[in-house]
């Protein structure tokens, strides 16, 4: 017996496609996924060695293949699965998942209530969502400068950035390198703020003993495509206080009381109220079925990450190069980016380093370039250059190189060899 959902249904969607169009278009991806493709991938970008990319395995594409022909695409066990997992590895109790990065942002700076125009502390070295998410909130973002060695907010600007407004900092532990979140905390005490820990870059890292993400009132996580533990898009928040994790838990789901698993679970049918104008940043079953690979692995992929790390600390040494700050003794890094600044000596300028890099077949990442001096930013801020000087100087000369678990000893090779043929011609 056909139902509207079956692949042979003769209904058409909002797309214009049938149902049963739709069907063989699932067919389609469950079979390039088993076979491991890269589909619709050029020759010539599969030839690049990328800048970032998670390592997959085979068991991984096969359990996503499952959970994709099941038909389960929101919210249900196997994210209750992934959160009890996260939940195992972290002193933080109230753990959401979330669709997308920019969502758990979002949400967690709609979690802490705040007047409008109230002002959030963030970064001007960080990606456009930290500041973005203030503003979707109602907030207003007030930039602090960053410390030139380790990229991260400077706790001393922090405080020269405070004023009655202030109601939060936002910090982003750069690269996957902790922040300097002892003084930040007691900035925090002293004036009454919360903190959020953008730890995007940072899922493995630690703070003298302490995993980031749980040091500041809410911590937010990345697993976009990029990331060292990858659900393709998805992030997650963990936060040890109850109010904050209900309220994120009713905007992730259109402002609803119970989530989809709950409406469609064995037990039967629950109603819902809807209590908020919400949104729809749930994580579906097909994410958490990757990264609950991903995070089975994570040590695994971290071990050959540092291995390349430590190769490039050796063989780049000497270059026109600002080669990354050492890694901390009193904690870990989760060696996200492996950042190096173009020196002004060095006879071709950052973005001419990128173009030859490219043209060697070399993936390469800009992370990033000063946020203030963003058009947009600019503009609604009235910020101008001179503002924030190691931010801006960073930004004018910072490129991420290569640094991923699927990087043979021969691409490294390559990267390396790229480096010194670039530098070499500038001279």
């Amino acid at each position: 017996m056909e139902t509207p959902l079956s692949p042979s249904a003769a209904t058409e969607t909002d797309l214009g496609l049938t149902e049963g169009q739709i069907g063989k278009v699932c067919e389609m991806i469950a079979a390039a996924l088993r076979k491991g493709r890269k589909s619709f991938r050029s020759n010539a970008v599969q030839n690049i060695i990328e800048q970032h990319g998670p390592k997959l395995q085979e068991e991984m594409t096969s359990a996503t293949v499952t959970v994709f022909e099941n038909i389960i695409a929101w919210s249900s066990n196997i994210i209750a699965r992934a959160v009890k997992v996260v939940r195992s590895r972290t002193p933080k109790e109230m753990i959401k998942a979330l669709g997308r990065a920019e969502y758990t942002d979002n949400s967690v700076v709609k979690a802490i209530p705040k007047g409008e125009g109230d002002e959030v502390i963030v970064p001007a070295m960080t990606f456009a969502a930290s500041a973005n998410t203030v503003i979707h909130a109602g907030g207003k973002p007030v930039f602090a400068d960053c410390d030139l060695a380790t990229h991260n907010i400077d706790p001393s600007d922090i405080r020269r950035k405070i004023t009655p407004r202030t109601k939060a900092i936002m910090v982003v532990h750069m690269a996957g390198r902790a922040c300097d979140m002892d003084p930040i905390m007691e900035i925090a005490r002293e004036h009454s703020l919360k903190v959020i820990e953008d730890a995007a870059h940072a899922v493995e890292t630690e703070y003298k003993g302490r995993k980031i993400g749980t040091i500041g009132d809410i911590g937010c996580f990345s697993f976009y495509v990029t990331k060292n533990l990858v659900t393709a898009e998805g992030g997650m928040a963990i936060t040890d206080n109850e109010e904050y994790a209900d309220r994120m838990r009713i905007l992730s789901l259109h402002g609803m009381s119970a989530d989809a698993w709950k409406r469609y679970g064995d037990e039967g049918y629950k109603h819902y109220d809807v209590v908020e104008a919400g949104y729809k940043y749930n994580m579906t079953d097909i994410q958490a079925s990757l990264g609950l690979h991903q995070l089975a692995r994570i040590e695994e992929h971290a071990k050959r990450r540092k291995e390349i790390w430590e190769r490039y600390m050796v063989e780049l040494r000497g270059l026109p190069l600002t080669l990354p700050a050492p890694l901390p003794s009193d904690g870990r890094h989760a060696l996200h980016l492996f950042t190096i600044l173009v020196s002004d000596g060095a006879g071709v300028s950052r973005d001419q380093f990128l173009d030859q890099m490219t043209k060697r077949n070399i993936g390469t990442g800009v992370h990033f370039r000063a946020l203030h001096l963003q058009p947009y930013y600019r503009t609604l801020l009235g910020h101008k250059e001179g503002d924030f000087p190691n931010a801006e100087r960073i930004g004018d000369r910072t490129v991420s190189i290569p640094l991923s678990a699927k990087l043979s000893d021969s691409d490294v090779s390559d990267v390396i060899d790229a480096i010194q043929g670039v530098l070499a011609s500038g001279k």
